[in-house]
């Protein structure tokens, strides 16, 4: 699984740095990041495959985070890991297109699981619009990239 490009967004340094230990452990390699500043600009150059994303931080929090991550960088699957969300929260990230939302603690095995089917989904997804394009059937394709977008 070392081939997720994971992407953890948390200002909690000592938190996310141990969940960074621990998917490491699993094979699962992560980039970290403190703030939604730095995801934002983690996400222009380097876009994740799987983003583990907090709600509540300063500055640019969680939810406009994923607002403008799903405008940008569609394919980029967002799971939502917070400590203090509300089930409005969870209504609202669902309704932005998060992948998945959990509340902390997790267990880490469940989070991974988690990540995993989101990395499997991108790929699905990737593939299905590869394989119109290469049946030529480019404007399907198209409309599914721009589906993507919405």
């Amino acid at each position: 699984m070392d081939k997720i490009k994971l992407l953890l967004v948390d200002d909690e340094e000592n938190f996310v740095n141990t969940l960074a230990e621990r998917m490491k452990l699993r094979s699962v390699p992560s980039k970290v990041v403190h703030s939604g500043e730095a995801a934002l600009e983690v996400v222009k150059t380097q876009e994740p495959d799987v983003m583990i994303l907090d709600l509540r931080m300063p500055g640019i929090d969680g939810m406009e985070v994923l607002r403008r991550v799903r405008a940008t960088n569609p394919k980029v699957q967002i799971i939502i890991l917070t400590g203090h969300g509300t089930e409005f929260d969870e209504e609202e990230a669902r309704k932005l297109g998060a992948f998945h939302y959990h509340k902390k603690p997790i267990d880490i095995d469940e989070l991974l699981g988690t990540v995993k089917k989101a990395y499997r989904q991108r790929v699905e997804d990737a593939m299905v619009v590869a394989a119109m394009a290469q049946g030529g059937d480019f404007e399907t394709a198209r409309e599914v990239l721009d589906e993507d977008k919405k």
